[in-house]
């Protein structure tokens, strides 16, 4: 009999990414659900009985915690996580077994491996150690993107955040440019603004968002108004008033 498969992972990249390497590592499974948040894995689990469930720690709706505690010894768990330390030592101390993002094949097939030597036994009991858990992830803020999809021509780029110079709205797009090309992205900036860690990419306008790093200088326009000169890029971008603050001395 086949193993029956629920993966619950929000970002449409990381699902792809887990449903190839799975394809791979155990080709016998057989995925029998991809949740996108945390109300669809748990409605999946009441339909599908799986016997692993790979899960995301934090999702839209119900978390990673709250569907594991609902699953209780019901079935075998691996948590998908970008936490450490504390975290792992919640997960260590209770023998459930995880993996952390970006997931690396090498450890992900040692997980499945312990799962499939486990299949015949009974779940670990959860409880106890989701309590730990959710103490230990409860200050961790959310991670931040890593990786877009964007346009290039005919083609789907995916993009390293951190490659990326700048973000500039464009009507219904956002124009994502790095130093070798441009690409397009349906997103529009505003939503971006979440996903971006706010410590690299510095909002300067309403419709443009540039990387730190990639700032050579700023200069001055008139008495309210700056522009940037952008690394490895001709194009200079301008700097609202409400944003100057960012770059006086």
């Amino acid at each position: 009999m086949k193993t029956k498969v629920l993966i619950a992972e929000d970002e449409p990249l990381m699902r792809e990414r887990l449903l190839s390497q799975l394809d791979r590592l155990w080709p016998q499974a057989e995925i029998v659900m991809v949740a996108e948040n945390g109300n669809d894995a748990w409605d999946g689990f009441l339909e599908h009985e799986p016997n692993l469930v790979l899960l995301d720690i934090r999702m839209p709706g119900l978390s990673g915690i709250e569907v594991a505690r609902r699953i209780g010894k019901a079935a075998h768990i691996i948590f998908i996580t970008a936490y450490d330390q504390y975290a792992i030592e919640a997960f260590d101390a209770g023998a459930i077994d995880y993996v952390l993002k970006p997931v690396q094949e090498d450890r992900l097939r040692k997980a499945l491996d312990r799962v499939q030597e486990k299949l015949q036994a009974t779940p670990t009991d959860l409880q106890a150690i989701l309590k730990s858990l959710q103490a230990a992830t409860a200050s961790v803020k959310p991670e931040k993107m890593k990786w877009i999809k964007a346009s290039v021509g005919k083609q789907i780029k995916l993009i390293d955040v951190d490659d990326v110079l700048f973000f500039q709205s464009d009507t219904k797009y956002t124009r994502v440019v790095l130093a070798e090309y441009e690409a397009l992205l349906r997103t529009p900036l505003k939503d971006l603004l979440d996903g971006l860690d706010s410590d690299k990419f510095w909002q300067v306008h309403r419709s443009t968002v540039v990387n730190a790093k990639a700032i050579a200088a700023a200069e001055r326009v008139d008495a309210e108004r700056m522009q940037l000169l952008i690394k490895g890029h001709n194009e200079k971008l301008l700097v609202s008033r409400n944003f100057t603050y960012l770059f006086r001395e």
